[in-house]
């Protein structure tokens, strides 16, 4: 955004439809929990939650079924191959984006 790197949260259902996203620019726990909060305050709360390896945002799902934000039985996976989607899905943006951050 305007020339500063953003990280990207998405959330998405079993067809692969934009649920809920937010950018934020750092990639810790706070901005997952954060993001998850957002999610689950717009939209009922998932049965299961694939993560890739990123421990804040499996830190922040531990705390936020602790708070009782998430419920206790939602199930958290973690993928690589299942998020290869997601990844994919805005592989065009990224195209445009990276010559734009190069100075």
């Amino acid at each position: 955004m305007k020339g500063q790197w953003r990280y990207l949260y998405r959330a998405v259902d079993k067809q692969g439809q934009t649920v809920d996203f937010l950018l934020s620019t750092t990639r810790d726990k706070a901005a997952a929990a954060c993001f998850f909060k957002k999610a689950t305050g717009s939209h009922k709360a998932p049965e299961k939650i694939t993560l890739d390896d990123n421990q804040a945002s499996h830190q922040a799902v531990a705390e936020l079924k602790a708070e009782g934000a998430l419920p206790a039985q939602t199930l958290v996976q973690t993928s690589k191959y299942l998020n290869n989607l997601i990844e994919q899905d805005y592989r065009r943006v990224k195209q445009r984006c990276y010559p734009m951050l190069r100075k």
